[in-house]
């Protein structure tokens, strides 16, 4: 059922255990070795391939240390993890046992607001092999600008759509200012990624994550105060 009024619950889970970039997909095999295959909202596999979805359970690096950012129904599958009878994981080829440092549970109001909002992303993977070929061949700054901001104005939209959730006005979405010199690897392919500034008017909490490869950090973004800019 699509809703266009409903708030949003989210959850943010940080542990006490420090992890490099590196191991964030052994942190995410790890926390799915620990409860049923059945449950996929842990790693959206079928039987039989991927379930091509926004991702509602996703694996981050915060601050150095491992967590996991839950939103919509993720927030209540989540507890199959914690209803473990203990919290030791194995990722690669080092044990651990898992402490939480801090929970956070709320809820949002996805919906285009009257003013903007200002967030950070990093490691955001906007490009499929069309939209970065043409990117590649565009020598106008301007216009690679205005074609970021297409991409994550439809990022958004995909995100609200995976969670049930329509955006009855017109996102608007302005790029600051971005750097786009760095490569990822994502599913053994090399990407190229941006770090960028950018205003939105639609309100999202810290640290979820839009484009490609969510549910692996890529893509997190974070509010910008005046505090912080």
């Amino acid at each position: 059922m699509i809703s266009n009024n409903a708030k949003i619950p989210y959850l943010r889970v940080i542990f006490d255990n420090m992890i490099s970039v590196d191991e964030i997909p052994l942190f995410r095999g790890a926390i799915i070795n620990k409860v049923p295959q059945e449950l996929s909202l842990f790693h959206n596999h079928n039987g039989e391939g991927f379930y091509y979805r926004y991702p509602l359970i996703q694996y981050k690096r915060i601050g150095g240390k491992a967590a996991i950012f839950c939103v919509g129904k993720g927030t209540e599958s989540i507890a199959n993890f914690f209803s473990q009878p203990d919290l030791s994981v194995r990722m690669g080829e080092r044990d651990d046992v898992l402490s939480v440092e801090s929970i956070i549970a709320n809820q949002w109001l996805l919906q285009v607001w009257d003013g903007e909002f200002r967030y950070s992303i990093r490691k955001w993977l906007p490009f499929n092999k069309k939209n970065y070929d043409s990117y590649q061949k565009e020598d106008s700054l301007i216009k690679r600008t205005q074609q970021l901001e297409k991409i994550l104005k439809g990022n958004i939209l995909s995100m609200s759509s995976g969670l049930n959730h329509y955006i009855e006005k017109q996102i608007e979405a302005k790029i600051v200012n971005y750097d786009d010199s760095h490569l990822y690897s994502f599913k053994g392919i090399e990407m190229q990624g941006i770090d960028a500034v950018f205003t939105t008017n639609v309100y999202m909490p810290d640290y979820i994550g839009v484009g490609k490869g969510v549910s692996l950090g890529f893509g997190m973004i974070k509010t910008i105060t005046a505090n912080n800019q």
